[in-house]
């Protein structure tokens, strides 16, 4: 697998076939296949190269440490494994997880890999690379933002290293090479089961998959939407491949009378329910206007059921007015990792002046403000709230997209990227339950994970599409890490937590984040064997499953599925002492605040969110922060767009006037902010994560759980800080 002369390997294309091979000397041999027995595989992983005695390096603010240890290339993966502490037992592993460690990394999240030598230059690798020099050090650069570094013995003498490295080399280029054929292998199959304990499983609260009814009407139950159903129209997907399988929808509405809704959406995404407001009021998200749709009587009746849903107004929210496209965040992600890496070339004097360059920090800006206003807006009266893009027609046709994509000009038009990104905040910051860790998986599985966004193109994961890359949800978990900032009593987990979700979406042994819809999740899982009963309101039971009782009430999973557990199996990863990390002790169920310590919040129901609601129209368009009436159910007429039926938004004198009216006026309902946290938006306030960005800096190097006391104190007494002002 390797060529070369003396000085000289040269990097060959993968070939199928055995594992790669070093020198032929028995010692090495030997020594390489103890080690490779040593290291715990999972199912379906078997080790390429290792290399003995190497030494990661780990930087402090107290300086440059290393730690001795065994560097693995696998087909699925990079590890180090540290050497047995002193009193440690001979052959016990140092961690009770296969899947995890701070010094893992899969070979999907390796963004560029440089071998250094004193001698010569620092080489970047890729598969074409030839290595003319036996590396002294190898540095990783991920694309969580984490580097890695090792450091081999005998000063670039070591043979091992240079077959380790090109290894790891070789074995990048494979798996992007075989993007989206590795998990139909079996490489990660059954790993619940391998690992996961019946204890272990039941310690928390479970997450709602969203994967059958059951899940959907419990959720429906806890909201207490009583004029809301779970439809199963989509069940097989032949009504819109990117939507779940189940849907709320009005209770009015018949099945027969949802269908004739679809073809007027684009992508057929209709309107329906996200989340019920205790005071009455409804947010519902739908896909733009079909614009080459032309509604009969009856069609217009339907669509008019479901974007009202029972109350006399509804706003239409336009998610792309005032956030960034998905090419601008990509951007702007691309620019942030670049000034955050260690090798960045800006000076420490306008550091500060490229990170407001980035834009980054100015769009997290961007999404709080406008959650806020939607969060203002579901406070005010009971009505319907629809989060849609608009876009032009000329951007409708897929021919046009890619395009469209690269100048940055697509807007929300199918309901997969910002809307998930709006819908879930603004449940954040309304919803206590949103705020604790199940109710907030179970959140990021309704709105993101069976709600369509496409992971798989977003994230890039397999390395196969850079054109329609964009972090949407990566953008989301920076968002609400500034709302855990700001209230840290009110989150039940931890900033060690969202790094840990951060992460774990650049890892490819998990059907979370591996798939861009349930519909191609579902095809893969097919022979995936239900885990849940399903207990309807009406009294019926599923009898469970033969498995389920052989197991004691767990469920045995097929031999042989081509099964991916879902990333919520935290035991899978992480020991209970990291586990542990990711509660809250300072955690205040129920709390919630209108007001920001040390910074202003807009006030709720402000001049430009309401007073224009005043009057008898039924339908509103909120955008750019302003209201305006619409006398059209629709905004095309014959076939085309038309703008005669909107109106142009009163001035801001006009609407201050008519909102103190409306707060003066018997009719005005009272403001209901209970457990509500309404963040700032503006200024110092919104800050650089750094502990998840700045995590390869040499100074600011930190891993995602304090490694010394040092920093525990040092994380102690921030959080009293914090809670004291």
């Amino acid at each position: 697998m390797l060529s070369g002369s003396k000085n000289s390997f040269k990097i060959q294309q993968h070939k199928p076939g055995p594992a790669l091979r070093g020198p032929k000397s028995s010692d090495m041999n030997s020594g390489r296949n103890r080690n490779c027995q040593a290291f715990p595989c999972i199912p379906g992983e078997h080790v390429l190269e290792a290399a003995a005695h190497v030494r990661k390096i780990v930087r402090s603010r107290d300086g440059e440490g290393s730690i001795l240890g065994t560097l693995y290339c696998t087909n699925l993966r990079v590890a180090f494994v540290p050497e047995p502490a002193p009193g440690d037992t001979v052959g016990a592993p140092r961690c009770s997880t296969c899947l995890h460690s701070e010094h893992d990394v899969a070979l999907p999240c390796i963004g560029r890999l440089v071998a250094v030598n004193s001698v010569t230059k620092a080489k970047v690798l890729t598969a074409s690379s030839t290595l003319k020099f036996i590396p002294e050090e190898l540095v990783l650069y991920c694309r969580d933002f984490r580097v890695l570094r090792f450091r081999f013995r005998d000063s670039g003498l070591e043979p091992r290293a240079c077959q380790v490295t090109l290894a790891i080399v070789q074995a990048q280029e494979s798996s992007s090479a075989s993007a989206g054929k590795w998990y139909d292998t079996g490489a990660i199959r059954n790993l619940e089961n391998a690992w996961l304990s019946t204890e272990e499983s039941s310690s928390s609260p479970p997450t709602l998959l969203f994967e059958r009814p059951c899940d959907w009407e419990k959720e429906l139950r806890r909201l207490g939407a009583a004029g809301w159903r779970v439809s199963p129209v989509n069940e097989r997907f032949d009504m819109a491949t990117s939507l779940p399988k189940y849907l709320w929808v009005p209770s009015r509405l018949l099945d027969n009378e949802l269908k004739r809704a679809f073809g007027h959406f684009n992508a057929r995404r209709i309107p329906r329910l996200c989340w019920h407001h205790p005071g009455g009021s409804d947010l519902l998200r739908a896909a733009g206007f079909h614009a080459d749709s032309d509604p009969e009587k009856e069609d217009v009746r339907s669509v008019e059921a479901l974007m009202l849903a029972g109350h006399a107004q509804c706003v239409i929210v336009e998610t792309a007015a005032d956030l960034p496209s998905p090419a601008e965040i990509q951007l702007s992600y691309l620019k942030l990792r670049a000034l955050c890496l260690p090798d960045s070339s800006v000076a420490d004097e306008k550091w500060l002046s490229a990170l407001e360059g980035t834009r980054w920090l100015e769009h997290v800006r961007a999404c709080v403000r406008k959650a806020c206003e939607v969060a203002a807006l579901l406070a005010e009266r009971s009505r319907s709230i629809m989060l849609q893009g608009r876009v032009s027609r000329s951007l409708l046709w897929p021919r046009h997209r890619l395009d469209a994509l690269r100048l940055g000009q697509v807007c929300e038009s199918d309901d997969r990227d910002l809307n998930c990104l709006l819908a879930s905040l603004v449940q954040v910051l309304w919803d206590p339950h949103a705020r604790t860790q199940s109710g907030f998986q179970s959140l990021l599985q309704k709105e993101w994970v069976v709600a369509g966004h496409p992971f798989l193109q977003r994230l890039n994961l397999l390395r196969d599409n850079d054109r329609e890359e964009s972090p949407v949800f990566l953008l989301f978990l920076d968002c609400v890490w500034q709302l855990l900032q700001q209230f840290p009593a009110s989150f039940e987990f931890t900033e060690t937590y969202l790094v840990a979700l951060h992460d774990s979406s650049y890892i490819p042994f998990f059907s979370t984040f591996l798939f861009n819809c349930q519909w191609e999740r579902d095809r893969r899982n097919q022979h995936r064997a239900s885990n849940q009963i399903y207990a309807p309101v009406n009294g019926w039971r599923e009898p469970p499953p033969l498995e389920i009782l052989q197991k004691g009430g767990r469920l045995a999973k097929e031999r042989g599925g081509p099964y991916l557990p879902t990333i919520w199996d935290w035991a899978l990863r992480y020991t209970t002492q990291q586990r542990a990390q990711f509660r809250n002790p300072a955690y205040a169920r129920g709390s919630g605040s209108t007001t920001v310590p040390n910074g202003k919040s807009a006030p709720l129901g402000g001049d430009k969110l309401e007073a224009a609601l005043s009057g008898n129209g039924t339908m509103y368009l909120f955008a750019k922060g302003a209201l305006s009436p619409q006398t059209h159910l629709f905004p095309w007429k014959n076939g085309s767009l038309s703008k005669k039926g909107w109106r142009r938004a009163q001035s801001s004198e006009s609407l201050s006037e008519q909102d103190r009216s409306l707060r003066s006026s018997p009719s005005g309902c009272p403001l209901q902010s209970e457990g509500l946290l309404l963040p700032a938006s503006v200024g110092p306030l919104i800050r650089l994560w750094r502990r998840c960005y700045l995590r390869g800096s040499q100074e600011v190097q930190r891993g995602l759980f304090a490694s010394t006391l040092a920093e525990l104190a040092e994380e102690l007494d921030l959080l009293r800080e914090r809670l004291g002002d």
